[in-house]
Order: structure tokens, then C-alpha cells, then sequence
């Protein structure tokens, strides 16, 4: 491969030019094939707690004075040089790692730093499903951009508006590593429990219908739809209706279990509601899918949303088999942790504030993205592979804290020629141009009449209805 090539000559100039440089290479290296194997080697699936590799153990693999730990942010250095005993470096893995389950059977291990600090990584392979880490690393740069154009802008500075990241590092374009966010649960864990049958909504509705049940009913009300019967079986709509009538939300009782002070319990809200409008508002701009509840986290302590498993992006959600209609997830437990005022109040301001900026930066976004997407060393188009995996209709699997189910669907037209290189570029980057003039269905809008249009278009039970049944729209 002409690119792997390339890379192999620049490293071997740079390791040439002196003694220390190449060390610092010799260490890279040894570390990014430490990671690689422990991403790619077996585990049983069943086997929660295991040793770590011999060949990573303390004795084998020790003490890389040139390598910081890679998920942490070092302090800049002006003097480019970073010179050795000026940052804590990687002395060693714990010795077990654990799985903690899911399509690609990630596994979270240990690392301690020189400073003695132990820092939590997933290491995950993307061999079963095809998936690319780059695309994750892209998105999280993206963030790391808006949150740059939130911070300077006085009206959203004072709202604390961001988006939560954490650090993406990709080493193959099969193999990463991701930081382990802390103090997280999945929205699906709290609301359905691990395995879709408790949480929230059994401890408070226990007489309602369980999540899988709803699954169930709308499933065969979608297969039961045919031109010569349907006046006689119940369509999606009138099968959704149902589910809401038997399905009762339950949000709003994760800030009452947590947070017992009322000014607390207040402010935590609060911070969720922002939390919620930032991320929807920088989702619908990027084309983000994809949204099922396993794939957001909630922050137990400062009840802002985290969003992973960004596979998913500028509108490919689009071009699966069943289509994302909605353009993010703002469903009826979102709303209900939201409060009485539901998205009116903080929620439609957030969006407004930050649709306002980012129509303010709009020539400085497109740069970005444009770049991000005619980048020829990763591939965000979904192949048919890829999405045909994401609606897989899988027995409902074990959730396990932190690590996102993939749970999604097939593609219409990816991967077959369809859709491609400098076309597929251009029709994305005319229609994020479109977002952020504010042109919704040929129609231009105020930035309240495009904030109005995109929720009335997220809660719309017409368009819920007919969502993927494992995206599980009634939670």
C-alpha cells in the first residue's frame, strides 16, 4: 500500500536524525502492538475477569519512559520537546481485564502512569463489524471544535453549554482504544435495566407493559401491514399510540433517586436539559445517528448526556434499510427528565443559543467538515456490511455499563457505487450548508422557526412510529 509505504519512509528520516527520536519511536511502536493485541485476542464471552496476555504482563512490558498514557491530555509544551521526566509516562498494565460484552467484545483494562494514577481504557476491535475508529476520533474532534466556538461566545459561555468528549485513539483502521468514561451508566440500563426487563420503569409502572413487550406489538404491527388487510390490523401509528398508553416515562425520577437537595436536584436538571439541547442541536448539524438508548451516557453526578458509538454520521442514517426519520433523539423519557416545562424553557433556549452560533461560525465549521470528509484514510460512508449490521434483529442482549450495544440496520444504495468520493462530499456539505442557513424542506427559517420545525419533527409520532423497533422510540 502506497500510504503504508510513505509512512514507513517519513518514520525511518525521523528516527535517522538521532538516537533519542528513534527511542521514541522503539517505544511508540511497542506500545501500539501491545494495544493491538490485547484489542484482537480472544476472550470468552462469558469469561467477565481474566489475566491480561503474558506478553503485557508487568515483566514483559514495563516502564516506556518515552510514552505518555495516551487517553490523558498532556500540557502543551512550546519548546516542542517534551523532554523525558516533564510528563508522567506508562509504567505498566494491571494485571486483569475485563469484558464487559458487546458486538466487538471490547475489554476494559487498567494502566498505571509514572505519578502512580491508574487510568481505565476500553480497547476494542471493530473485526466483526467492520467498524472504523477513525470516524469516532473525527466526530470527537468536531466536538472539541464547537465547544471551542461555545466557550467564546458570551451568551453561551454563561450557560456552561458544551459537549462531553473523551479521547478517541485509533491504531488500526480496525483496532482503538477509547477512554473510560467515568461515573456513567447507559440510558438504557437506568430505564430497561441490563437486560430490558426492569430498571425504572418496572420500579415505578410495575403493572405496564416491559419494553420487550412493546418491541413486540410494534414489530407485528409493522409485519402485519398489507394493502388488502390493513384496514383490518392495527397500523404503526395506532400500535405506537398503544405502547404510550401502556409504557409510562420515567426520567424525571433519575434526579430524585440522585440528588436529594433541592437546589441540587435542581441544578442537575438543569445541567441535563442544556446538556440535552447542545447535543441535539450539534447531532442534527453533523447528521448524526444512530441514537438508540444504549448509545447515550448519563453522568451520575453531573446528569449531563454522553454520547458514543458515532459510527453513524452526516445523514447515512438516512440510507438504512428503515430510515431515521427524526433528526435526534427527544423522545418521551428524554422530555419527562426535563421537568414540568418539558422543551419549552431552558430547552428551547439552549438550541437557539446554539443554533445561533453555529450559523455565527458557519464558514469555520464547513472548513472543518469538508476536511473530515474528504479525507482518503478513513471511509464514513456506510458500506452494506456495515449497515446491515446496525438493525441486525438480534435477541434483546445483555447491557453492560459504558460499552454501547450496536443494535442498528441496513442501507439502501451504500457500498454498491451509488454513492461516492467527490459526489457523496459535495452532497453532504451542501446540505450542512443548508442547516446552517436554515433551510428546512426548501423553506428558509429564523433560527426559533428551524429550533420549532426540529423538535415538532423529534417528537412527531408519525415519524416515531416508523422508526427501527430497536431503536425503541416509546422510551
Amino acid at each position: 500500500d502506497e500510504k503504508v509505504g510513505a509512512a514507513k519512509q517519513l518514520l525511518e528520516k525521523v528516527r535517522a536524525k538521532s538516537k533519542h527520536r528513534a527511542t521514541i519511536i522503539a517505544e511508540v511502536n511497542t506500545m501500539v502492538e501491545a494495544y493491538i493485541t490485547l484489542a484482537q485476542c480472544a476472550l470468552p464471552k462469558d469469561d467477565k475477569d481474566k489475566k491480561i496476555p503474558q506478553e503485557l504482563r508487568k515483566r514483559r512490558l514495563q516502564c516506556l519512559r518515552s510514552v505518555p498514557v495516551v487517553t490523558t491530555t498532556l500540557p502543551l509544551d512550546y519548546t516542542s520537546t517534551y523532554a523525558l521526566g516533564t510528563f508522567p509516562h506508562f509504567l505498566h498494565f494491571e494485571e486483569r481485564v475485563q469484558n464487559v460484552g458487546g458486538i466487538n467484545v471490547p475489554k476494559l483494562v487498567e494502566c498505571v502512569d509514572s505519578d502512580g494514577r491508574r487510568h481505565k481504557q476500553l480497547v476494542k476491535t471493530g473485526q466483526a463489524t467492520s467498524d472504523d475508529m477513525r470516524q469516532d476520533s473525527v466526530m470527537e474532534q468536531l466536538f472539541e471544535v464547537v465547544n471551542q466556538l461555545l466557550s467564546a461566545n458570551p451568551e453561551t459561555r454563561k450557560r456552561h453549554l458544551s459537549i462531553r468528549t473523551y479521547k478517541v485513539v485509533p491504531l488500526t483502521p480496525r483496532d482503538g482504544l477509547l477512554e473510560w468514561v467515568e461515573n456513567t451508566e447507559p440510558l438504557a440500563v437506568y430505564l430497561m435495566g441490563p437486560n430490558r426487563q426492569g430498571g425504572a420503569h418496572l420500579r415505578y409502572h410495575p403493572q405496564e407493559w416491559s419494553s420487550r413487550k412493546c418491541r413486540d406489538h410494534l414489530a407485528s404491527a409493522i409485519s402485519s401491514v398489507d394493502p388488502s388487510t390493513a384496514a383490518s390490523k392495527p397500523t404503526h401509528s395506532q400500535a405506537f399510540q398503544t405502547i404510550c398508553e401502556n409504557f409510562s416515562p420515567v426520567m424525571h425520577h433519575f434526579f430524585l433517586e440522585r440528588f436529594q437537595q433541592p437546589v441540587e436536584w435542581y441544578m442537575k436538571r438543569l445541567a441535563y436539559t442544556r446538556s440535552v439541547g447542545v447535543n441535539s442541536m450539534v447531532g442534527f448539524l453533523v447528521g448524526l445517528g444512530d441514537r438508540h438508548s444504549a448509545n447515550i451516557l448519563l453522568d451520575t453526578h453531573s446528569a449531563e448526556v454522553v454520547h458514543i458509538d458515532l459510527g453513524v454520521a452526516f445523514d447515512q442514517g438516512k440510507c438504512l434499510q428503515t430510515p431515521e426519520l427524526v433528526p435526534f433523539r427527544l423522545t418521551r423519557d428524554i422530555v419527562d427528565g426535563m421537568g414540568v416545562t418539558g422543551v419549552e424553557g431552558p430547552m428551547r433556549r439552549t438550541c437557539e443559543k446554539t443554533i445561533q452560533v453555529l450559523r455565527a461560525n458557519k464558514e469555520v465549521l464547513l472548513t472543518i467538515i469538508e476536511v473530515f470528509i474528504h479525507d482518503p484514510l478513513y471511509k464514513w460512508t456506510l458500506t452494506t456490511a456495515r449497515a446491515l449490521r446496525r438493525q441486525e434483529d438480534e435477541p434483546e442482549a445483555p447491557l453492560v455499563i459504558s460499552e454501547a450495544q450496536a443494535g442498528s440496520v441496513a442501507i439502501k444504495g451504500a457500498g454498491d457505487g451509488s454513492m461516492r468520493g467527490n459526489a457523496d462530499a459535495a452532497r453532504v456539505l451542501g446540505r450542512i450548508r443548508q442547516k446552517l442557513d436554515g433551510y428546512e424542506d426548501g423553506e428558509m427559517l429564523s433560527v426559533q422557526g428551524q429550533v420549532q420545525r426540529l423538535i415538532q419533527d423529534a417528537r412527531d409520532p408519525e415519524k416515531l412510529c416508523r422508526m427501527y423497533v430497536g431503536w425503541a422510540a416509546w422510551v
